[in-house]
């Protein structure tokens, strides 16, 4: 069983060689579908305009951003605010904004468009062949109009046509002239000349208006923003339009926007930035007069105009007042020291130290003169004695002089103790200045470092409000145009190579999807291949005629009797009737008992009667004696052959005559031939077959001829086939291609398995005449050096 269903599946997979074969069979199809195919396409390419690709090639500059022209190195990087550099990618968003967009479709008004007609389709007026312009004030933007303007040759013109909205506000036309406001359906129309304008010439144009959105919606489609290399910063813009010059003005009016935005975007910034700067000036100027003043009055109030240098002094007065003590207590030591030897008894005659220290000219004085008369009355006591008067006189004078000179140092020690007090506080007071000085220096340290960032910011702030400025008057763009906007005037699309081609492809495959389709959901008998599961045996195969496929497609698969047959005749169904011959001689043998062949199938239809009647032909034309029986008593189609007689086998039957030669008609080209026709249809076809006479008239016909032959109705249809079989040697079963189900095939095996029919044999009927695997091969099979073709002789 599963073999079997491999069998079929295998059977009924399409080769590529078997489906080549069956597309040549039905080459017309292929004729037919090109031409429509290519006639499509070609009515395609004259009904659609012709649409241009143009480009441009933009270069976006980097680190741009925010940087004004006097500083291209740094500009604002410094203020911490523009140190992004430009990204490519969000210039190419930019640039597909629909704001972008709808600007350049207002600035071109691209939202009104106008057409005028042409052969095959509608063109494109604009720019150079654009002779007027169409101006709809009262109609607001967010709505939609259109109209027609006929121009005439004497510059008259007249607007019909009006819609709003898309409908119809009017159908009668309004008449006005050029450059004038005309009062129509959509309110004022105005309609200007325009460069282009040429008079004497008249002409249609259609006026459409849409709405902005929508316009600027229509023409984001045409574009196409892509990066040349992710490497690279240069940016390509592609716009396809029907009419080139409003193409280009596309790409060269947004380019222009997109500058004019980004300039916009960054003046604004520095604007914002100018702000800023101006409010932030304003509150550190006031924080520094307010850091001033706490430095003044600080100083005013600590006396300090320099904490450092007050500083400095301080030490310096500390410093000289600790000197000035030391040189004091140095001479007070030395007055101490005279005075004690002034008065001491041991020195009464010694001469005093002419540098004493001690710094008071009227004390040296007295000292030099004091050793002056000491050293006189020294040397009178040297020539005399201390007793000489003199001596006596002068020691008198050095004791008066030793009592001033103490005195004087005495005075001299009160001054120098109190200098050294004096000092000791001028010194003491500098010191505690000197210990107040840090505490002083902090303070004045935090406020000048305050005051020092906010002079810094203030000079900073002032610097960048110049350049600020300056940025403002000198933005400079962020792109420079590499390519301006161009490209090939042919047209990028419609391809008509590629539709063309397409349309070629499309003609070529049509034709074999539908054969391959039509194959696949084929589920009757297609040829000889289908029949390789089944053992009965096969005697023949008949192919479908070029005559017989037409009558067979203009009477509904309903077949006529066709003879075939002829003698000499050497086309490919003649030689599949001798082949058919051949085996049925072969099968019978030279038994003489295997005379009477019953001729039957599953479906009406099939070609029993052509068959029997042509197969009869072919083994007269032998020479052998045949006598074709017409079993179909139902129908009698082989009856028609001879003109259906109006006595026959019926009226043997039922003994409504005895004389069967009376009935028996011999063909009149084929002498051999015989045929017993029907005769009367009977209202009772099954009991007359039951009848002992069909018995006793085949027992009796056996002995006159060599082939019997008996066509018989459908074996599932009536019971008429069985009863005849019964008395017949063997049975030839006809499958009709293209009519019998492949489903059934297993019904013919088990007949023949079960021996329902005496030796079956199956012939193959109405094969199509073509080289697939379903198809007849005779011009390569049966050639021996003729030449068969389809024509029948």
């Amino acid at each position: 069983m599963v073999a079997k269903k491999n069998s079929t599946q295998q059977q009924d997979f399409i080769s590529l060689q078997d489906l080549f074969y069956m597309c040549l069979a039905r080459w017309q199809w292929f004729v037919l579908s090109l031409v429509v195919c290519t006639g499509a396409a070609a009515a395609y390419l004259l009904a659609t305009p012709p649409v241009f690709n143009r480009s441009a090639s933009i270069l976006i500059k980097d680190n741009t951003k925010g940087q004004s022209s006097s500083a291209d190195a740094t500009g604002f990087a410094d203020f911490g605010i523009f140190t992004t550099s430009t990204n490519v990618n969000n210039e190419i968003g930019t640039l597909k904004s629909p704001d972008l967009m709808r600007e350049v479709v207002q600035r071109l008004h691209l939202n009104t468009s106008y057409t005028t007609d042409g052969r095959f389709h509608r063109i494109t007026l604009y720019g150079d062949n654009l002779p007027v312009n169409v101006f709809l004030p009262d109609l607001p933007d967010s709505e939609s109009a259109a109209l027609d303007i006929r121009l005439a040759a004497d510059g008259s013109i007249e607007l019909s046509g009006f819609t709003r909205n898309s409908v119809s506000v009017g159908d009668a036309g309004v008449k006005g002239r050029l450059n004038t406001v005309i009062q129509t359906p959509l309110g004022k129309v105005e309609v200007k000349k325009t460069a282009a304008f040429a008079g004497g010439t008249s002409m249609l144009i259609h006026v459409a208006r849409t709405t902005i959105a929508s316009a600027a919606g229509s023409c984001s489609g045409g574009l196409s923003v892509t990066r040349s290399d992710e490497k690279s910063n240069i940016i390509t813009l592609s716009y396809r339009d029907v009419s080139i010059q409003r193409a280009d003005d596309v790409l060269s009016t947004l380019i222009s926007v997109y500058n004019e935005s980004w300039v916009k975007d960054k003046n604004q910034i520095a604007v914002s930035t100018s702000s800023f700067i101006n409010e932030r000036l304003g509150v550190i100027e006031r924080e520094l007069g307010n850091v001033d003043n706490d430095i003044s009055s600080f100083k005013s109030a600590n006396l300090v105009p320099d904490v450092q240098e007050a500083a400095r002094i301080y030490m310096d007065q500390a410093s000289e007042a600790s000197a000035a003590v030391n040189a004091l207590s140095n001479q007070a030591y030395m007055a101490r020291y005279i005075r004690n030897y002034l008065t001491s008894e041991t020195n009464k005659y010694q001469l005093l130290p002419v540098n004493s220290g001690i710094d008071n000219p009227t004390i040296a004085s007295q000292i030099t003169e004091y050793n002056t008369k000491l050293l006189d009355r020294n040397s009178l006591v040297s020539q005399s004695s201390t007793s000489n008067p003199l001596v006596l006189e002068m020691d008198k004078l050095l004791a008066g002089m030793r009592s001033a000179l103490i005195r004087s140092i005495d005075n001299q020690l009160v001054s120098l103790n109190e200098q050294i007090r004096s000092q000791q506080a001028s010194g003491g007071t500098a010191k505690s200045k000197i210990a107040s000085n840090p505490r002083q220096s902090k303070y004045l340290l935090s406020v000048e470092r305050q005051q020092k960032v906010k002079e810094s910011l203030y000079l900073y702030l002032l610097q960048k409000r110049e350049e600020n400025e300056i940025s403002q008057a000198f933005t400079a763009y962020n792109t420079r145009v590499i390519a301006m906007p161009g490209g090939s005037n042919m047209p990028a699309a419609p391809q008509k190579r590629n539709i063309m081609l397409v349309a070629v492809v499309l003609g070529l495959l049509f034709p074999v999807v539908v054969i391959f389709i039509r194959e696949n959901m084929n589920t009757t008998v297609r040829g000889r291949s289908d029949m390789k599961g089944i053992t009965v045996p096969f005697v023949g195969e008949i192919p479908l005629s070029a005559r017989r496929r037409r009558r067979m497609l203009n009477h509904k698969k309903t077949e006529e009797l066709t003879v075939v047959v002829k003698e000499g005749s050497r086309n490919i169904i003649n030689e599949a009737f001798r082949v058919l011959r051949t085996n049925v001689e072969f099968m019978s043998g030279s038994d003489a008992t295997s005379k009477v062949i019953v001729v039957t199938s599953f479906n009406p239809g099939s070609g029993k009667s052509f068959l029997t009647i042509n197969l009869g032909i072919s083994l007269a034309i032998k020479g052998k004696r045949v006598m074709i029986i017409d079993g179909d008593l139902r129908h009698g189609s082989s009856s028609e052959y001879i003109n259906s007689p109006a006595t026959g086998l019926s009226d043997y039957l039922g003994e409504k005559t005895n004389d069967l030669d009376s009935i028996i008609v011999t063909d009149n080209s084929h002498p051999s031939l015989d045929i017993l026709p029907i005769g009367t249809i009977p209202p009772n076809p099954t009991e007359l077959l039951f009848s002992r006479r069909l018995e006793q008239m085949l027992t009796e016909l056996r002995n006159r001829y060599d082939y019997i032959l008996i066509d018989c109705p459908p074996i599932e249809l009536v019971a008429d086939t069985q009863i005849i079989d019964k008395l017949a040697d063997r049975t030839i079963f006809v499958v009709r291609a293209g009519l019998m189900k492949r489903s059934m095939l297993p019904d013919l095996q088990a007949i023949y398995d079960e021996k329902k029919l005496h030796n079956i044999s199956v012939v193959l009927n109405g094969t199509e005449s073509s080289r697939g695997r379903y198809g007849y091969k005779y011009g390569y099979k049966y050639g021996y050096g003729y030449h068969y073709g389809n024509k029948e002789d």
